[in-house]
């Protein structure tokens, strides 16, 4: 259970340490995860808390799943991940959603207590939508319908004959939702009616036109019942050429800093101008990928330098300046140059 000293600010504070950008929808998991967690706490003895399972919408390579890996380091909870493709290609969908919850108590290291507090997070759940022309798609509404009962709670058994409730475990779901924001546009939202004044926050009004609702989601091809197990959404923005470079220098553990650390085991001091992170960002763009290209690229960067390295002992500094030229080397007698 989470501490007493964890808020909301506190988790968002975290997630900044690893997650680049997307401040909203930080927010919006954070309280979500800080009043599941306080729900479960406080509930009575016997009775099930009211669970707000969550829906993260943006494009391939935002964030989406690696904000729920660092959420869950940051809470300490037992965390596994699928995607709803897989089980949409099996024929036995219960035998793959037992095989999730089984990873679920393997991370707990067996405590079942422990993997009944965890979270579940499902990606692509936008490709169970209906096929163009039919009004659902056999497999996909399968899955969701199967989904259904573990994502509000029950016990379900495993292979060897234990019982996990899902009653407590958080369902977040993920995907990228092509075209949802030409539905949301097309659909009439409710909020013209009421009257405003000089005194009504334009914000807000703004906010409650733009948010995703139940009914959007079921235009798009998902069933009610399973748009309705999902209430919390949080949206996801593409990531721009500034963001991207930051996502590689930034973060705690951030690519740039794991080969400065490798190259400084080896003596050496790695140095990347901002112009290479730009380019690589450039780069990303164009292959419209989001982050997911960036440590590929990157990786392809610097392998020709991490490769004469070991060999070359004298080496004691490496500058990049551009991917276009090729890379400065700083040699033991050069020592004095490095700052040139």
């Amino acid at each position: 259970m989470l501490s007493e000293t964890v808020t909301p600010s506190s988790i968002v504070r975290q997630l900044d340490e690893y997650v680049i950008g997307q401040d909203d929808a930080k927010r919006t998991v954070a309280v979500a995860v800080y009043t599941h967690f306080r729900k479960i706490a406080r509930a009575p003895d016997g009775v099930a808390a009211a669970k707000s399972n969550v829906l993260l919408i943006g494009s391939s390579g935002t964030g989406k799943t690696l904000l729920c890996e660092t959420l869950s380091r940051i809470l300490d909870v037992p965390f596994v991940t699928a995607e709803a493709t897989s089980l949409a290609q099996t024929r036995y969908v219960g035998d793959e959603i037992e095989a999730i919850l089984q990873r679920l108590v393997d991370r707990a290291g067996g405590d079942i207590a422990r993997a009944e507090r965890g979270i579940v997070f499902i990606d692509e759940v936008d490709k169970l939508k209906a096929p163009e022309g039919r009004s659902f798609g056999t497999s996909g509404e399968s899955v969701q319908h199967a989904l259904l009962k573990i994502m509000e709670g029950a016990p379900v058994k495993l292979g060897e004959g234990q019982y996990l409730d899902t009653t407590n475990v958080l369902f977040i779901c993920g995907g990228a939702f092509v075209g949802l924001d030409e539905i949301i546009k097309s659909q009439t939202h409710g909020y013209g009616f009421i009257a405003t004044s000089k005194g009504d926050n334009q914000k807000i009004l703004d906010r409650l036109n733009s948010r995703v609702k139940p009914t959007d989601l079921f235009e798009f091809g998902l069933i009610p019942e399973f748009t309705g197990r999902l209430p919390i959404v949080a949206r996801f923005q593409d990531l721009t050429r500034k963001m991207l470079a930051r996502i590689m220098t930034e973060p705690k553990d951030s690519i740039y800093t794991q080969f400065r650390d490798i190259f400084g085991r080896e003596g050496v001091e790695l140095t990347v101008e901002p112009q290479v992170f730009e380019q690589i960002a450039e780069l990303a763009l164009e292959y419209k990928t989001g982050a997911r290209s960036l440590r590929g690229i990157f990786e392809e960067l610097i392998a020709p330098v991490l490769y004469v390295i070991p060999d070359q002992r004298d080496i004691r500094a490496v500058r990049m300046r551009s991917m276009f030229s090729d890379p400065i080397f700083v040699r033991a007698g050069d020592a004095a140059q490095a700052g040139s």
